[in-house]
């Protein structure tokens, strides 16, 4: 059985993420806060918007998380961070309105 912790440190694990052409990242142990935002991102999408049987099968469940991040959760989803508005609006709010 192999650890979690032992996992995210393997060659394989290390080798896939440059393969990849991404940056591992970890922090120090016990500082949850880093990681914080992506938590609470996935348990939003789990929470209010996967079926409580789960999927049919992969391409069903990528469909439906790119409707989720791209549709429900950036454009319309209030956010308290943002003062309850959606990413979306957010963003729009710091955009430069002609005079």
């Amino acid at each position: 059985m192999i650890q979690i912790k032992d996992f995210y440190t393997s060659p394989a694990f290390a080798d896939a993420i440059v393969k990849c052409n991404m940056t591992h990242s970890m922090s120090t142990k016990g500082n949850y806060w880093d990681n914080a935002p992506t938590e609470r991102l996935f348990r939003s999408f789990k929470t209010e918007w996967v079926p409580k049987l789960g999927y049919e099968n992969i391409h069903e469940a990528n469909t439906d998380l790119a409707r989720y991040l791209l549709g429900y959760y950036s454009q319309i989803r209030p956010h308290s961070f943002n003062n309850y508005l959606s990413p979306a609006k957010k963003n729009d709010s710091f955009l430069i309105k002609p005079s």
